[in-house]
């Protein structure tokens, strides 16, 4: 009976630290490409920096979120935590709209999975 009890034990602890660890690994992604796929999508209103002064994002108002802050305004899972992985990735495939901002952040549903994680890996080296 002691022995079996271990193993269930074993279990729930290795089922409950799985599932802690799952959503941090879903969004390993890779900041190099990352970078890439920012230089092409969102540089123009975002800036080269990420401080919301590019080309294109000077003449918006509102101005292009600013990077290089780290602060976020969205929680999109409702989880109570405003920027995190989560809440990043439905901003960028949703548009800001769907969450009360700028519809002038449009969304970018066309991106697969993976070019969100890396272009939010990316985003994530540009604080300062």
């Amino acid at each position: 009976m002691i022995r079996a009890c271990k193993r269930i034990y074993v279990v729930v602890i290795a089922a409950a630290a799985g599932s802690l660890l799952a959503p941090a690994l879903a969004f390993a992604g890779d900041a190099a490409a990352g970078k890439k796929v920012y230089e092409v999508n969102c540089v123009s209103c975002h800036g080269t920096t990420g401080k919301g002064d590019g080309p294109v994002g000077v003449a918006l108002d509102p101005r292009p979120r600013d990077f290089s802050t780290a602060e976020f305004k969205f929680d999109t899972n409702g989880d109570g935590t405003a920027g995190s992985d989560v809440d990043l990735a439905g901003v960028i495939k949703n548009g800001g709209g769907k969450y009360g901002g700028s519809p002038l952040m449009a969304p970018w549903a066309h991106l697969p999975d993976s070019d969100i994680q890396n272009l939010i890996a990316y985003i994530r080296t540009l604080k300062q």
